[in-house]
């Protein structure tokens, strides 16, 4: 070879070293997160949310404790219709506290990341709270529907045994039927745009961020809400027709009003609970139209509104409940007299 030639540069074949692998294991993938959002338009660092949803949280925690302080210390109220009531106070107490980390973190604290797997565990329990709270409102239709149709059998079709298997029943409901759900969605593959549309994390919003095939999900979670809600409205109001039936062939117009009256508290927190939840159904399904605001607000009133107003509508529309109160009132005054 003369001297004018070149010699062509060679290549290197080693692989990479020891060191660099390590350091690659070391590193992996990045955990899969979510950016959670507050309400459209309003600032992140907006302490005029912050403060009416620290609030409304504090509200909801003082009324369903006190509910159930009251019914488990007062052996007046050891019936079925507030057994009933303390499950729901339950109920909605789990329904707020599994959104209230994620809601005070986004208001208060400026944080929107969130993980995966808390985002899937997240929306498990607040379909679960959800589903054992139609369960709970199908319950006490029932009681109502025994104490006004047939008075002189309530006791006797009501027991501590029924009501008992009756709330284990309505609370594994719960737990079962939204297990699938969380199993099929943490297989499914997501988008590079995982924001999500509230600050929490709700199924038919996770579906929407799916970049494969979701028919299987979208139909189990039809199925589910057919089978569960629909059928506890459905039972609902096939109940409230025989009351209203057995009210109006009271000939006493007193006594009417008085069995109606027993019913009005129940009859709220039905409306209280299945208006919101109606409405962001249908906003869901047939509402992609509508701008970012109203699904926000609907999703917040349907986790907000019924736990911080089923207490103070039983508190205001049950007698002893009131008087309970009234009774608690006057013994604190009494002892900042003596």
């Amino acid at each position: 070879m003369d001297k004018g030639s070149s010699v062509p540069p060679t290549t290197s074949t080693r692989g990479p070293s020891e060191q660099e692998m390590s350091a690659s294991n070391r590193t992996g993938p990045s955990p899969l997160t979510f950016i959670l959002t507050g309400i459209p338009g309003l600032p992140m660092n907006s302490y005029w949310m912050a403060l009416p949803l620290c609030c409304l949280y504090l509200l909801m925690l003082l009324g369903n404790c006190t509910l159930l302080w009251m019914i488990k210390t007062d052996h007046s109220l050891h019936t079925p219709m507030y057994y009933f009531l303390s499950m729901l106070a339950m109920a909605d107490l789990g329904l707020s506290l599994t959104t209230l980390p994620t809601m005070l973190a986004v208001f208060w604290f400026k944080s929107t990341s969130f993980y995966f797997e808390a985002c899937i565990v997240q929306m498990y329990f607040i379909h679960s709270f959800s589903e054992i709270e139609s369960g709970v409102l199908v319950a006490m239709a029932f009681d109502r529907f025994i104490a006004i149709c047939y008075p002189l059998r309530y006791a006797s079709v009501l027991t501590s045994t029924l009501i008992t298997k009756a709330g284990a029943a309505i609370f594994m409901r719960g737990i079962c039927v939204v297990l699938p759900v969380a199993v099929l969605i943490k297989k499914m593959p997501f988008c590079r745009s995982r924001v999500l549309s509230h600050s929490f994390c709700l199924h038919q919003d996770l579906l929407r961020l799916v970049c494969g095939d979701v028919r299987v999900n979208s139909v189990y979670g039809l199925t589910m809400v057919m089978l569960t809600k629909g059928l506890d409205s459905l039972t609902i109001l096939l109940s409230y027709t025989m009351i209203i039936r057995a009210i109006l062939s009271i000939i006493s117009q007193e006594a009417r009003a008085k069995a109606f009256s027993t019913c009005i508290s129940h009859l709220c927190a039905i409306l209280i609970f299945y208006i919101p939840l109606l409405g962001l159904s249908v906003m869901h399904r047939f509402g992609k139209h509508l701008p970012p605001l109203t699904h926000a607000l609907m999703a917040d009133a349907y986790l907000l509104v019924p736990p911080v107003l089923n207490p103070l509508v039983y508190s205001w529309k049950t007698k002893q409940i009131r008087r309970r109160i009234l009774i608690l009132l006057c013994q604190r005054r009494g002892q900042q007299h003596a």
